[in-house]
């Protein structure tokens, strides 16, 4: 009997990263759950995704940190027995300030969190994709407009998250792994309140060719699309999930 194929995604405890979860299993997919504090959500999360008869389980790991990263992969090794796509999407957003405000400490964290963690899961898992796999980094429109006066770290690190994803495309190209990203926008999740401004994107949804927010259902397709054999000659490419922005 031909096993499901495995998904690791990181930060999956909400937003994107929980639907992203849902979608894949309803695809097929065994899930690994990975969270950082929020056990219950992750939980609930999991529940969801065994509805559709798939195996899901939830891990604990703050991915910044190297030596949990190990043991989140460890755990992957044991819990699935292999590794067929990591989804890098775990990220974090502070308050909304112009550089002028910004101290260090607010500034690596937002680095370390979110492009540290994305280098050192795709470094573990590409050692698990012997026979090819996919990674889909899960970036931002913010790449392209940098954020001025809100949170240009959060941007500038999901710029870094694109250059990630174009040279180690290119790098693992030959090992059949595939390497892609995704861009979302103006998209309805909490991560709006950790940056101060929960009803931002009703603020701004009008600006927006569409005229609207997305929802994370949207990006996650996009995700599972990308991550999929119906993309197998697309790598080193962006799906901007942005309403045109």
């Amino acid at each position: 009997m031909k096993s499901n194929p495995v998904v690791l995604i990181t930060g999956a405890s909400r937003g994107i990263g929980a639907a992203t979860a849902i979608y894949f299993a309803r695809h097929g997919y065994d899930v690994c759950i990975n969270y950082k504090t929020n056990q219950h959500s992750a939980e609930k999360i999991a529940e969801q995704a065994r509805g559709f008869g798939v195996k899901a389980e939830i891990v604990q790991a703050d991915v910044s940190d190297e030596t949990q990263v190990l043991t989140l992969f460890t755990k992957v090794d044991e819990l699935f027995g292999k590794l067929d796509v990591l989804i890098n999407n775990a990220g974090i957003l502070k308050p909304q300030m112009p550089l002028l405000e910004m101290g260090a400490s607010r500034i690596n964290e937002v680095l370390t969190t979110n492009v540290t963690s994305a280098f050192l899961c795709a470094r573990e898992a590409i050692k698990r994709m012997p026979s090819g796999g996919s990674i889909v980094n899960v970036s931002s429109a913010a790449a392209k407009t940098g954020s001025p006066n809100e949170y240009i770290d959060y941007a500038a690190s999901k710029g870094a998250m694109d250059t990630l994803t174009i040279g180690l495309a290119k790098e693992v190209a030959k090992l059949g792994i595939r390497v892609n990203s995704v861009r979302p926008g103006l998209i309805y999740t909490d991560m709006h309140r950790d940056g101060g401004e929960v009803n931002r994107v009703e603020r701004l949804k009008d600006k927006l060719p569409l005229g609207r927010g997305g929802q994370p259902e949207e990006v996650a397709a996009a995700i599972y699309f990308l991550a999929s054999e119906q993309a197998s000659f697309t790598t080193g490419s962006f799906v901007d999930v942005a309403g045109g922005l």
